[in-house]
């Protein structure tokens, strides 16, 4: 689930850190501007795990700040396909069911990855599992806030990086913004068996 990156670059420190230690300073500038974003093909960052090379600093004229070249590795959220996670049903919606890990959020569970036969409860906003018995089918509910096992079975990157207006942008006049979408966005499946929430498969 978590990996360690390496990674290099260069980070500025203001004079007024001069009287720090360099590494501590290098590392609150790292997590400042790593810490919870996406890095584009590499993941979720959560934090520095450790500073393996510091270059040499540089001041520039015009500039009081150091410049110091660093490689460095980083704990990064990425998780392999077919890996097993535990989360929590965020909530429901007919694209399928949207699960969350506490710190990361961007899971969808797809209608056709439910264990089957399923069906969404229009009333109640849930997808329900027509799970059949002898004594025939027992919905089993996927209620938000429930423990929910899943295998990731697909991820996406986008790009989400500033781009300039296009020139049929730019000469449209209408106010409706883009639909944001998320930088990292992993796809997960729940059917096979002891897949799903884990009260369906506790022993009894």
């Amino acid at each position: 689930m978590f990996v360690l990156v390496e990674m290099v670059d260069t980070v500025r420190i203001p004079p007024w850190q001069f009287e720090r230690k360099l590494n501590d300073s290098i590392a609150e500038e790292l997590n400042k501007k790593l810490a919870n974003k996406v890095v584009y093909n590499v993941g979720l960052c959560i934090c520095l795990f450790d500073i393996t090379k510091l270059e040499d600093a540089y001041v520039f004229p015009g500039d009081g700040a150091s410049h110091t070249k660093v490689h460095f590795r980083y704990v990064v959220f990425h998780p392999f396909l077919d890996e097993i996670l535990i989360g929590k049903i965020k909530g429901c919606s007919p694209e399928g069911v949207h699960v969350s890990l506490g710190f990361f959020d961007d899971i969808l569970i797809p209608p056709e990855s439910l264990q089957q036969p399923a069906k969404f409860d229009e009333t109640e906003q849930v997808w329900v599992w027509e799970y059949e018995t002898e004594e025939g089918a027992h919905d089993l509910y996927m209620d938000t806030g429930e423990e929910i096992r899943f295998r990731v079975v697909d991820e996406s990157f986008v790009d989400t990086s500033p781009t300039g207006p296009s020139s049929a942008e730019a000469a449209s006049t209408s106010e409706v913004l883009p639909k944001k979408e998320a930088p990292y966005t992993l796809v997960g499946s729940i059917s096979e068996p002891g897949l799903g929430l884990l009260s369906w498969w506790t022993n009894s």
